[in-house]
């Protein structure tokens, strides 16, 4: 069996998503007063403690903002879940005024997205009977824009979830499930949830009211995501083969490298697909595991083929 680990390097790659040491460009469109309070409050945190950690990680500064007064860790994680959906966000006039929405997962607008289309081609290349699941410490909704509702589900086969379906109107009333087949485990959260469910869209990426964690130097799983971290262990315990790509395994994110720890004994081969693969790091979690890299596609596809091929060959 197989299971893939995606890190920001896949959204970085297939969507043109930031990762962490480029989260905090702005980049962002400003819709009213009120997000340009928002961002004003991002800017002037980030910029005093920038001067007061010169070295510092920005996945540090994000850890670091649960500690800020409440007004400053809102506006952090308000512009964290808009700076990563700002690529899903479209605007229709409606009722005499512009409206912002975030994609569906089932629209098929979303293939328009030249990310998504990407993100898509390059996981179908897995999908099976083989795929013992994704695991991604992502917030984004790439995986779920390019399996759909028909091909994942986030351990509960046949979840609905809360929020109408793609368009025509005729669906909006119906139920969304989660039919897929492949387990998806986001281990920090996700812009299409809130602590009160699971959504159909990325709305939580305009309110800035998302479930996420940020990857902190300690041991601890969040215990508001307890089911998800089983989930991404039963898929750690069910793989013999394991593809990581665009993840960093950094040493600061001590309760991800701890999980992945669950692989030992049971991972026999792995391939790291990055444009600069931490070997080194792999080998210090999985000692026994045969690791070779690829760089992405499409300079990759031969080496990554390859290894696939391998792994049916040799029932993993």
């Amino acid at each position: 069996m197989l299971a893939l680990l995606l890190g920001a390097g896949f959204s970085k790659w297939a969507g043109g998503l930031p990762v962490a040491s480029e989260l905090f460009d702005f980049d962002i469109e400003i819709w009213g007063p009120r997000d340009s309070r928002r961002l004003d409050i991002v800017r002037s945190r980030k910029e005093a403690w920038d001067a007061t950690h010169p070295m510092g990680l920005a996945e540090e500064f994000i850890a670091q903002a649960s500690t800020f007064r409440e007004r400053e860790k809102k506006a952090i994680l308000w512009y964290l879940t808009r700076r990563l959906s700002e690529p899903f966000i479209w605007r229709e006039w409606h009722a005499g005024r512009w409206r912002r929405h975030v994609l569906m997962i089932d629209e098929n607008r979303r293939f328009a997205i030249e990310g998504v289309v990407r993100a898509r081609d390059f996981l179908r290349r897995f999908c099976g009977p083989r795929l013992a699941g994704i695991i991604t410490t992502n917030y984004d909704m790439l995986v779920e824009y390019a399996l759909g509702t028909k091909g994942f589900n986030y351990g509960v086969p046949g979840e609905v979830l809360t929020g109408r379906g793609a368009y025509p109107v005729s669906q909006w009333l119906n139920p969304v499930r989660l039919t897929g087949s492949i387990p998806l485990a986001k281990i920090h959260g996700s812009t299409s949830w809130d602590q009160e469910g699971r959504y159909t869209d990325g709305r939580r990426g305009l309110t800035g009211g998302a479930l996420i964690v940020a990857p902190k130097p300690d041991k601890s799983r969040p215990k508001h995501l307890e089911g998800v971290w089983s989930l991404a262990e039963d898929i750690l315990k069910a793989a013999s083969a394991l593809l990581v790509f665009g993840f960093a395994f950094n040493p600061y994110d001590e309760a991800v490298l701890s999980l992945l720890r669950v692989g030992r004994g049971r991972v026999r081969s792995m391939l790291l697909v990055d444009i600069d693969p931490k070997v080194g790091r792999a080998r210090g979690l999985w000692p026994d595991v045969r690791v070779i890299s690829s760089s992405p596609p499409p300079s990759g596809n031969l080496v990554i083929r390859g290894w696939y091929r391998s792994v049916k060959a040799a029932g993993q």
